[in-house]
């Protein structure tokens, strides 16, 4: 799947911003029926995780074109 910049960093955001949530829930909602604080924090770890990893890959793809276009500025001098 491929993701535009935008697509990316919003996707990224909300991962990282739902699994924070999670975590947190984890430590302090009870839930109504039964579902364990680690499955909660597990959860949430991993779409932190996962959001932190996107966001380097946009940052690395973002530094790979920079210098992609430094190159070709300065072939054309």
């Amino acid at each position: 799947m491929k993701l535009s910049t935008k697509g990316q960093i919003r996707l990224a955001s909300f991962m990282c911003i739902f699994g924070c949530l999670l975590i947190t829930a984890g430590f302090i909602v009870n839930p109504a029926g039964y579902i364990d604080p680690t499955v909660l924090t597990a959860f949430g770890e991993i779409l932190t995780f996962a959001g932190a990893v996107i966001g380097v890959d946009y940052s690395y793809r973002r530094g790979l074109r920079k210098r992609e276009q430094e190159e070709e500025e300065e072939n054309k001098e």
